[in-house]
C-alpha cells in the first residue's frame, strides 16, 4: 500500500477553495489560536488522515494534530477522530478541504471493507477500476486497499484490458491478443460477454479474463472449462457487471479468482464528518 500511499497536490485542492483568499477567516486576528476535533456522525473506516494533515500543514506547518484512532480503524458512530490546535485562520481556512477528502477516503475504505467482508473466506479478491473521482486516482485507489480490497491497473499505462471496441478494431480476440503480446510484457487481460468468446480467449492465452456480465451458471461453466483446459494456472478469471453486496457472495462461490467493482469508488456517500472549533487566544 506505500506504493499509492502518494499525497496529490494539496495545493491545487486548496486553491479551488481558497482562490484569492479567504476574506470569512480574515474577521479574525491574525494571530489567534484555537483548537477543534473532528467527530463521525456515522460508522466508518477512517481513511485520508495524510491528506487531512497535508492540507493544514500547507497553510500552517505549526498547527498539531493528534489523532485518536488508527487508519483503517472501524469506527462507531459520534467517534473523536483527531484533535487539532494552531492559527485559527489556518484551521478554519483548511476545515472544509480537509474535511472533504477525509469524508471522501473513509466513505470509499468503508464501502470496500463492506464488500470485503461479503467475500471473506472464499478466496476470491475484490478489484477496483478505474472509475474514480478525477484528481482523486491515487487516494481512492488506496482508500480501497485500505478497506481490505485490492486495485485493478492504476491507468492505462500499467496494464493491458482489451474489451469490446478493441477487438473491433483488431479484427478478433486473437489477434488483439497477439498484438497486446507483441507491444509489452505487462499483464494482459480481455473481456468476452459469451462462453464462445471464453473459448477463443483461452486459445490465445491472455494472463485474464474478464467475464462480463456472466450469469452465476455461465461462471461455474467458465470456471470448470478453464480448469479442464491446458491453460490452467496461467489464466485468471475476473467476473464484472451489475454485481453488488447483495449478490457478490454467489458471484466468489463460482471460484473466479477476482471480482471487480465500479461502485467501490464510484457509487460512495460521504462519511458525515463534524469539525467544531474554539478560540483560545488572540
Amino acid at each position: 500500500m506505500t506504493s499509492i500511499l502518494k499525497i496529490d497536490d494539496i495545493t491545487a485542492l486548496l486553491e479551488e477553495d481558497i482562490g484569492s483568499g479567504d476574506i470569512t477567516a480574515e474577521i479574525i486576528p491574525a494571530t489567534m489560536t484555537a483548537v477543534a476535533e473532528v467527530m463521525t456522525r456515522e460508522a466508518m473506516v477512517v481513511c485520508g488522515q495524510a491528506w487531512f494533515d497535508a492540507v493544514f500543514r500547507a497553510l500552517d506547518a505549526g498547527v498539531e494534530i493528534n489523532w485518536l484512532a488508527a487508519e483503517g480503524e472501524l469506527l462507531q458512530a459520534d467517534t473523536l477522530l483527531c484533535r487539532l490546535s494552531g492559527n485559527a485562520r489556518a484551521l478554519l481556512t483548511g476545515e472544509r478541504t480537509a474535511l472533504n477528502l477525509l469524508q471522501t477516503l473513509s466513505a470509499t475504505a468503508t464501502l470496500s471493507r463492506h464488500y470485503a467482508d461479503a467475500v471473506a473466506g472464499t478466496g476470491c479478491k475484490v478489484l477496483d477500476t478505474r472509475k474514480t473521482i478525477p484528481g482523486l486516482r491515487r487516494a481512492q485507489k488506496y482508500a480501497v486497499v485500505c478497506g481490505g480490497c485490492y486495485n485493478h491497473r492504476m491507468g492505462l499505462y500499467d496494464g493491458v484490458l482489451i474489451k469490446e471496441n478493441h477487438i473491433i478494431a483488431a479484427g478478433s480476440i486473437a489477434a488483439a491478443i497477439q498484438m497486446a503480446r507483441q507491444q509489452t510484457a505487462l499483464t494482459v487481460e480481455i473481456e468476452v460477454e459469451s462462453m464462445q468468446e471464453l473459448e477463443e480467449a483461452l486459445a490465445a492465452k491472455p494472463d485474464r479474463i474478464m467475464l462480463d456480465n456472466f450469469t452465476i451458471e455461465e461462471l461455474r461453466g467458465a470456471v470448470k472449462l478453464t480448469s479442464d483446459t491446458v491453460t490452467k494456472g496461467g489464466v485468471e478469471l475476473e467476473a464484472s457487471g451489475n454485481i453488488g453486496l447483495d449478490t457478490i457472495r454467489a458471484v466468489a462461490e463460482t471460484g473466479v479468482d477476482f471480482i471487480s467493482i465500479g461502485a467501490l469508488t464510484k457509487h460512495i456517500n460521504a462519511v458525515d464528518l463534524s469539525m467544531r472549533i474554539r478560540l483560545v487566544n488572540g
